[in-house]
């Protein structure tokens, strides 16, 4: 019964290790995912900022556009000037170039602050793309690394698996189908030791005359409050 539970101890162990090293494997998917997110979300905000410049500069050229009707109506009043009989009219007149003039000015300085954000954003963009070169290129970096260690995390978990089923072979059938209905039940952890009466499987004291007959080692033992298969560990 010994050499039995000696070799299920060590199937736990693999098995154990191997669950580590699957929570690993899925934690480098996590990685990658987290980059690529990282990476997503500067594309947002360089796109973002790609259109405000666009934005800018249409806002830009429509006043230019504006800009050119004015002085093109301002330069008609100038000419009616030239050609008008009364004051009344001659008055009408100057007052709709000094709306005009208003307008210009409104409109240059719409223009203007269209090209000191134009500026601003400009810059911004300039810096961003570097810092998003520099992003692309440690991503690539990262990523480079954390391929090389998905790729030793299989090939460990390849050996794991090998090492799993050799084990598993070696143990009495009916042995191995308890083992694993335990596993099923506890979900998680199917044989532990027993410490001066106590179960390490969950820390509660087996009777003395369970722990007397778990010493001599002459059949198996469950715990009789977690149902684990435990044996005696001399301590």
């Amino acid at each position: 019964m010994k050499s039995g539970i000696d070799t299920l101890v060590r199937l736990q162990k693999v098995e154990t290790e191997a669950e580590t090293i699957h929570s690993k494997l899925s934690n480098v998917s996590f990685r990658i995912d987290t980059l690529d997110a990282k990476l997503k979300e500067f594309d947002r905000t360089l796109a973002s900022e790609e259109a405000l410049l666009d934005e800018l500069k249409r806002k830009y050229h429509s006043c230019e556009s504006n800009g050119q009707t004015n002085e093109s109506g301002i330069k008609k009043i100038k000419e009616k000037l030239r050609s008008v009989k009364t004051n009344k009219e001659y008055q009408a007149l100057l007052k709709e170039e000094e709306q005009l003039k208003a307008k210009g000015s409104q409109i240059d300085d719409e223009m203007l602050e269209c090209l000191e954000c134009m500026e601003k954003v400009e810059e911004a963009l300039v810096k961003r793309k570097k810092e998003y070169a520099q992003l692309l290129e440690e991503i690539g970096r990262e990523k480079k690394l954390i391929a090389q260690e998905a790729e030793e995390i299989k090939k460990k978990l390849v050996h794991l698996d090998s090492e799993r089923k050799n084990i598993s072979e070696r143990i009495d059938s009916e042995l191995l189908e308890k083992f694993n209905r335990v596993k099923m039940q506890v979900r998680g952890m199917a044989i532990a030791p027993v410490r001066n009466a106590v179960c390490y499987g969950c820390h509660m004291n087996i009777p003395p005359q369970m722990y007397n007959e778990l010493q001599r080692g002459d059949d198996l033992k469950f715990c009789p409050h977690c149902q684990r298969i435990i044996y005696w560990e001399n301590s």
